[in-house]
């Protein structure tokens, strides 16, 4: 997997392993023109790509530091030892970099929450419907804006909600 990594002197690799760190955590990258003498722009593309998805994998599966070693125990105990003491010190970092690109994904913030229930008992076609209704409204704060939205449910609609919302707080649960 990570192969390339050894044409790298091995004096290098740990600044280069921490650059890839510092890349993933929004800062920059390591550059082509520092490497382009080791690696091809092909082996540079995927060394940058293998390095990068390998410690993104480790910290966001959370995998076990038996287990990220086993990944990487083709390569030279040089580069394991120089690859595991990366991912051991900057672990937290690595993890709370992956969280806030999970939470830019959408700024909104629900604010508040109102809702009533209502039964309608006949429309234009039928005469006795007797069907039970919510009304949700949810004031939803995006980009420093409150944005009202009002939803009606029936039953039916109102459990496959109510569903997914749990789904989602087992996830939320499972990252802490």
């Amino acid at each position: 997997m990570l192969r390339p990594l050894e044409k790298l002197p091995p004096g290098r690799a740990l600044e280069f392993l921490h650059k890839i760190v510092d890349g993933i955590c929004g800062r920059a990258y390591p550059r082509y023109q520092d490497y382009g003498s080791i690696w091809s722009l092909s082996e540079w593309m995927e060394v940058l790509e293998e390095t990068t998805m390998y410690f993104k994998t480790a910290v966001g599966k959370n995998i076990s530091d038996e287990e990220a070693a086993q990944q990487i125990n083709e390569l030279n105990s040089n580069y394991q030892e120089a690859i595991t003491k990366c991912l051991k010190g900057r672990k937290e970092e690595i993890r709370n970099a992956l969280v806030e690109n999970v939470n830019a994904i959408s700024s909104a913030q629900l604010q508040d929450f109102d809702w009533q229930l209502k039964l309608a008992l006949s429309s234009d076609k039928i005469s006795m419907l007797q069907m039970p209704l919510l009304n949700l409204d949810l004031d939803v704060r995006e980009n420093g804006e409150i944005k009202p939205i009002s939803i009606e449910m029936n039953k039916e609609e109102l459990q496959n909600l109510i569903n997914a919302l749990e789904a989602a707080n087992k996830v939320v649960l499972q990252l802490k």
